[in-house]
């Protein structure tokens, strides 16, 4: 029957739509039903129907902002439920793994483990990398490009001083990170390694310190 027929369709469309909802505030943050609505492209009608179906499954929640006049904005972000939606690489695998090395062999062994990751890592990048007399610029693109290939979201800015900055909406390492925080510091060393002498890279927001996304600063040394 028609009416048969429409309904699994009708259940589609509004799954798509909540999930461009979830992506949206995953990757650019808190916002209003009307700046969700302006960025989608619908109405702030729809936004807020689908924002209270979110909000009844326990992924999105709302605080109020007060602005300088009138009734306070409600700023609508995830829940922690929801960013567990989104992929982290091997998690359950990498705690496991974390866990026997620390059990083993002592949390000395877990600081040689991040050490070895590292030269991997650089080895694996170094031939993907520009040069290391590239402009600066470019070599920041393609780390987030290579950072979005790896499942984090990734995305640069250029900013007025001439510096830029590096944004990871999204952390796919978050449970072994928790699991053992110098996983942490090794993404900066990283990142200083594969983008040269002549680069400062400085971390101004952490996921695992309730910010939003990771955020690196990155200057010219």
């Amino acid at each position: 029957m028609p009416g048969t027929r429409r309904a699994p369709l009708l259940a589609e469309a509004l799954g798509v739509a909540r999930e461009r909802i979830l992506l949206l505030l995953k990757t650019k943050g808190p916002r209003t039903s009307a700046q969700v609505a302006s960025r989608l492209g619908v109405t702030a009608m729809a936004v807020r129907q689908h924002l209270a179906a979110l909000e009844d499954q326990g992924l999105v929640r709302f605080r109020n902002q007060r602005g300088q006049v009138g009734r306070p904005a409600r700023l609508w972000q995830l829940t922690p439920e929801a960013h567990a939606r989104f992929p982290d690489r091997h998690a359950e695998l990498a705690v496991s793994v974390l866990e026997a090395v620390r059990t083993l062999f002592g949390e000395r062994a877990l600081v040689r483990l991040g050490k070895r990751r590292l030269r991997l890592e650089q080895e694996a990048w170094k031939g993907r990398m520009p040069a290391a007399d590239a402009p600066l610029g470019v070599r920041v693109a393609t780390l987030a490009r290579l950072r979005r290939q790896e499942g984090f979201m990734a995305e640069w800015q250029r900013q007025r001083d001439g510096g830029f900055v590096l944004l990871e909406n999204h952390c796919a390492i978050a449970a072994g990170a928790r699991a053992w925080p110098g996983w942490c510091d090794g993404e900066i060393a990283l990142f200083r390694a594969v983008l040269g002498a002549d680069a400062s890279v400085e971390r101004i927001e952490h996921i695992l310190s309730g910010d939003r996304c990771c955020a690196y600063r990155i200057r010219p040394a």
